[in-house]
């Protein structure tokens, strides 16, 4: 399917927020939560990553087949963008091309150092030897100062770019091959694109250094770049408000925006943004209005509701389920939940194992006796239960049976994140 037949356009600069869908049923009520919210912000309604994907057995032609027919169904008559997420390689592109995806999520953390920020001065100068010819760029970055318009200063000296070369040396390379061949790709199409590029996933948050190095070298390399997704300070954890300082994350992103305005113009990017209600309208003022916010999980996690009110001894199996394979399905989530800080729910009644397993932390009750969100237990057991005989096709018995109900779930969850963001704008 071309995006010519699709539909799905590119967003370009306009604020932008990705629905993921996990299941292929919720675009209805992610539909409605746009039409009661109003924000002017724009939709991304088919947005999978290829490890989604891979971990709910679907294909990339599914999940936009199911979004645009989720959204026609609810009358939607607006623009809708499509986000191949977390691309890593030319054959991921290939697929989401010919599917009519128009906004391509490269992601190149695979060859990111995660120990660049530890490293001593020594180790950091052997590391850096054996990645000079990679970043070839290093020279031309060593020493000069960037003043910002904004009066932001940021300062390349040596250290900062031999840690910029030797964390992101590969990756800066691997993207800019790969956005060549989205280029290649699409142009031969004929079909119009856009890039993100996620540097999210590591452990240390991006300097102001890295990010210009980065922006820099991708647009220098000829790369579409619409959105970047900076790993910003503080905790942005699966399924919880963000962990932080609010007014510190918020002049913290005033300084990268201030990067976007000056090189790009291009948006900022919030990965893992479901639920982070707290820290939305720091981000929309920050960047005014220039912004993107990728959602995923938690429109599972509002599917779980539903079976919750509707058929409490399945609800039951999958809390169960999701215990059981909890410490091996986390392994690539950032999360601090553990079985040990939240109850395993065979005493609660259901009122109060829905609480324990669904509910954020600004919306927990005093008094419910667990200290992390069981919520984060079920986020990243998605692709085990939903690949389960016997779990997966009963939860999708019961959305299909109750639409009305998760339409509704799912329109009062995101129309609070869509309202929260259109505070800053």
């Amino acid at each position: 399917m071309s995006n010519e037949t699709s539909g799905c356009v590119t967003l370009g600069l306009a604020p932008s927020f990705g629905f993921g869908d996990r299941i292929g049923l919720a675009t209805p009520g992610h539909v409605e939560s746009m039409n009661r919210s109003g924000s002017g912000i724009e939709a991304i309604y088919p947005q999978q990553s290829i490890r989604e994907m891979t971990r709910t057995k679907r294909t990339a032609t599914q999940v936009m087949q199911d979004a645009l027919d989720g959204a026609r169904s609810a009358g939607w008559t607006g623009k809708i963008g499509a986000d191949a997420d977390h691309l890593k390689t030319p054959a991921d592109v290939d697929i989401t091309v010919a599917a009519g995806f128009t906004f391509f999520t490269i992601d190149p953390s695979d060859d990111v150092d995660q120990q660049a920020d530890d490293y001593d001065e020594a180790t950091l100068q052997d590391k850096f030897e054996s990645v000079r010819d990679t970043a070839s760029w290093y020279q031309g970055y060593l020493g000069k100062s960037i003043k910002l318009p904004s009066g932001v200063v940021i300062d390349l000296n040596e250290q900062a770019c031999m840690r910029a070369a030797v964390k992101y040396g590969l990756a800066i390379r691997k993207a800019i091959d790969l956005g060549e061949h989205i280029r290649v790709v699409n142009e031969a199409a004929g079909r119009d694109y856009e890039i993100e590029l996620s540097v999210d996933e590591t452990d240390q948050p991006t300097t102001l250094a890295e990010h210009y190095i980065i922006a820099d070298q991708c647009l220098k390399g000829g790369m579409k770049l619409v959105s970047l997704a900076p790993r910003f300070i503080g905790e942005l954890e699966k399924g919880v408000d963000y962990k932080g300082d609010v007014d510190a994350l918020e002049a913290s992103l005033n300084d990268h925006a201030a990067i976007a305005e000056f090189l790009g113009p291009y948006k900022l990017s919030l990965h893992s943004g479901s639920d982070k209600l707290s820290m939305y309208p720091a981000l929309a003022r920050a960047t005014k209005g220039r912004f993107h916010v990728k959602t995923a999980g938690t429109s599972y996690l509002e599917a779980v509701r539903v079976v919750a009110r509707h058929d409490e001894a399945l609800f039951r199996k999958i809390v169960q389920f999701g215990r059981e394979h909890y410490d091996v399905d986390k392994a690539t989530y950032h999360v601090s939940a553990t079985l040990d800080t939240v109850p395993a729910g065979d005493d609660l009644d259901a009122t109060r194992l829905e609480q324990v397993y669904l509910e954020r932390w600004c919306d927990v009750p005093a008094g419910l006796g667990f200290t992390e969100p069981g919520r984060q237990i079920l986020h990243c057991t998605f692709g085990s239960t939903l690949t389960d005989s016997e779990l997966g096709p009963a939860i999708r018995s019961v959305l299909e049976s109750h639409p009305e109900t998760y339409a509704e779930i799912l329109a009062d969850h995101f129309s609070r994140h869509l309202d929260a963001l259109a505070q800053g704008m």
